[in-house]
């Protein structure tokens, strides 16, 4: 909206302004903070109402407001990760688990458990290492550095270089419910779209080019 002394020279009449929070990263270098404000306009005073509408049905359906009302996970600040998800879920969590592993039952899923600590050289040969390290949680013990496992990749294809395989054992469909966390930045913590821990019911399938079709087919029907 165009700069004015007087709000009635405005281009637009309808009008919100929002306070968002504070800013870091543009003062990061001298160490400050600044405040956020979010200005959107509308054409008309309807249009306005509209959005704020529209506003008001959303956050009756906030997905972190209807979680803590059916007991399907909760958000402990307490700890130094935000856990989310089934990993500190309530009871009725435990039926979406089940829901599941029923239907990875059905389609000859094998249950997995990858390493919940790894070192740099099977997340370095994916480049997460290289390029995701600062969005992982580290630590070290005998001048050897580990990370707290961000993703279940890695671990599953760890363990299926475990023994002699043969293309007669394929496909082979691994599935898991891994605990994963990452070094999200505290600002952008916001209910289930961005977290640090969580777990991820996760799969993958080690097949042979020609079964490739025949799986994504199979994906579409889970």
């Amino acid at each position: 909206m165009p700069r004015s002394a007087r709000t009635e020279h405005a281009f637009l009449p309808s009008f919100q302004t929002n306070e968002n929070g504070r800013g870091l990263l543009a003062w990061r270098q001298h160490n400050k903070s600044c405040n956020v404000f979010t200005v959107r306009a509308w054409a008309d005073k309807k249009a306005l109402n509209a959005y704020l509408q529209r506003l008001e049905e959303a956050a009756k359906r906030d997905h972190r407001k209807i979680g803590k009302q059916l007991d399907l996970y909760h958000m402990q600040e307490e700890a130094p990760v935000w856990y989310s998800g089934t990993t500190t879920a309530g009871p009725s969590s435990v039926n979406w688990k089940c829901l599941v592993r029923s239907k990875l039952k059905e389609y000859q899923y094998q249950e997995v458990k990858g390493p919940f600590m790894d070192g740099p050289c099977p997340v370095g040969k994916t480049g997460h290492w290289d390029n995701y390290k600062d969005a992982m949680f580290t630590t070290s013990s005998e001048n050897r550095e580990y990370c707290i496992k961000p993703m279940n990749c890695p671990g599953h294809v760890q363990i299926f270089n475990q023994g002699l395989k043969s293309y007669r054992d394929l496909p082979l469909r691994m599935a898991e419910f891994g605990s994963c966390h990452r070094n999200e930045p505290s600002g952008s913590l916001h209910g289930l779209m961005r977290v640090r821990g969580f777990t991820q019911d996760d799969a993958h399938i080690f097949c042979t080019e020609e079964q490739n079709f025949a799986m994504k087919l199979t994906d579409v029907s889970v």
